[in-house]
């Protein structure tokens, strides 16, 4: 009888141990897919930002000045030399109210080469963090990105000749 009451313990207990490492292995698995999911969301909204930054330097290359650029992209102009698009969640143009993220249209300081325009998107909710700038003039845009201080990232260095 107090052989069988040892067996029925020791399996017991082999049991409990089974439970409390898939428990574990469940935990990790759990963090590793949370973890995809949100740099997979990242990706998406740098692509997003990547877009809306090319759709920007090519209308200031057509325009020539970032006011003119930002009114056609449906942003406000502040002045002649500082202009700002909101877009939302979805990176589609809205109200600052509702903004998620902003692109600013900035006129460099640069005698030497009055049109040359920097270009950043940012995301306006929560810590500002910019995802890369553009410096971009009537010739030519060149996007240099800029480490994402949000997660320890940094973007790749994606370049575009317009």
């Amino acid at each position: 009888m107090i052989k069988l009451r040892t067996r029925a313990s020791l399996f017991l207990i082999e049991q409990v141990v089974a439970v409390i490492v898939f428990a574990v292995c469940a935990a990790v698995c759990a963090g590793v897919f949370a973890e995809s999911y949100f740099k997979a969301n990242d990706a998406k909204d740098i692509s997003a930002a990547l877009a809306a930054a090319r759709n920007g330097a090519e209308t200031f290359k057509y325009f020539k000045n970032p006011s003119d650029a930002a009114l056609a992209l449906g942003g406000h102009a502040y002045s002649l030399q500082d202009a700002v698009v909101y877009y939302d969640t979805d990176w589609q143009v809205c109200i600052e109210q509702s903004a998620e993220y902003l692109m600013r249209l900035t006129v460099a300081e640069d005698i030497a080469n009055p049109l040359l325009c920097e270009l950043s998107v940012q995301r306006v909710t929560g810590d500002v963090i910019i995802a890369f700038t553009v410096n971009v003039t009537h010739k030519k845009a060149v996007i240099k990105s800029i480490p994402r201080a949000e997660h320890g990232c940094g973007a790749s260095e994606p370049s575009a000749q317009g």
